[in-house]
């Protein structure tokens, strides 16, 4: 049978009704907003600061970076949308699209599990700390943090994309994701709902099997410190990224490790919503709130360019 493929893709958006538009382009425009300003002032805090210049804040700049350009796969079009009439994108932007959100979403998986791995050495193995994160090791992590989110986005992009899709072009989503994208193909898509499900599943389950061992660990080193305050202060640098972590992990298990659905309810929007335009904003601002010495620079930060702006007022 003779097929033709599809050239573009048409989103359905967040949602029908026109009334609520308003509001949600003015709320997620805040939210993209303070993604880029949260994500930027940690890389710009972490790089200028030199008491930051640790292997803990040297994974928290690459997160921070990936949140950023994480955010930036989906969000842009997702506002532009809201305020368009037609809300397309071409076959081969689509790919780009989920080929550049997979592998940062894939590297984030990896950065957090390394994240812990540092929290582990620097808890349970203090005097050997320096010596087990060094700056090559530390490097090799990142480096391998992404080869491995751009080897599982490169299978799973080949896979999606090499399928015919010859009927509807209407995407039932916000962007492009595989859940939707599966459903509009023509072609069996058996062999691409194992790839997915096996390729998140298991990266999701290795990663957070390392950040569950890790905290295993840490938990029983905290038990032996004998002072309150020093239980406290080691608690205190692992909870941020555990709350991180534990967002994005439930999140990403809800759309993705679940049996597969003939439709694509309101609910998958709102959890696709939280993990890829709410997340990259919460880490930011977890770190930020919760970090004594990040919020200690930020106040310094603030009081400086407050005391530079009266001094630039009363100049003229």
């Amino acid at each position: 049978m003779n097929k033709t493929q599809a050239t573009k893709f048409v989103f359905s958006g967040l949602t029908d009704d026109e009334k609520p538009v308003p509001f949600l382009f003015a709320f997620f425009l805040q939210v993209y907003i303070i993604t880029v300003v949260g994500n930027v002032g940690i890389m710009v805090i972490v790089h200028k600061t030199s008491t930051f210049h640790t292997p803990m804040y040297y994974f928290l700049s690459y997160l921070s970076a990936v949140d950023l350009f994480y955010s930036s796969a989906v969000t842009p079009k997702m506002l532009s949308d809201l305020i368009s009439v037609k809300k397309v994108i071409t076959f081969y932007g689509c790919a780009l699209q989920f080929f550049v959100f997979a592998t940062l979403a894939g590297t984030e998986v990896v950065l957090l599990s390394n994240m812990s791995y540092d929290r582990y050495a620097a808890i349970c193995q203090p005097l050997h700390y320096v010596s087990i994160m060094t700056k090559k090791k530390c490097s090799n992590l990142v480096t391998l943090a992404f080869s491995l989110g751009v080897l599982q986005s490169t299978a799973q992009t080949s896979c999606v994309f090499s399928l015919q899709y010859c009927a509807s072009n209407l995407i039932d989503h916000f962007y492009c994701d595989i859940p939707p994208l599966l459903k509009l193909s023509c072609s069996d898509t058996f062999a691409c709902n194992m790839v997915t499900i096996f390729l998140i599943g298991s990266y999701s389950v290795c990663s957070l099997t390392t950040i569950l061992v890790s905290y295993i660990f840490i938990f029983f080193s905290i038990l032996q410190i004998r002072s309150a305050r020093g239980r406290q202060k080691a608690f205190s640098t692992c909870s941020s990224h555990l709350i991180c972590s534990s967002i994005f992990y439930v999140s990403v298990f809800l759309a993705y490790v679940r049996p597969p659905s003939d439709t694509f309810k309101k609910e998958d929007k709102v959890i696709s919503i939280f993990y890829s335009v709410i997340t990259p904003m919460l880490n930011p601002l977890i770190y930020s709130l919760r970090n004594q010495e990040v919020k200690k620079v930020i106040i310094r930060a603030v009081y400086s360019f407050s005391q530079a702006k009266n001094r630039h007022l009363a100049m003229k």
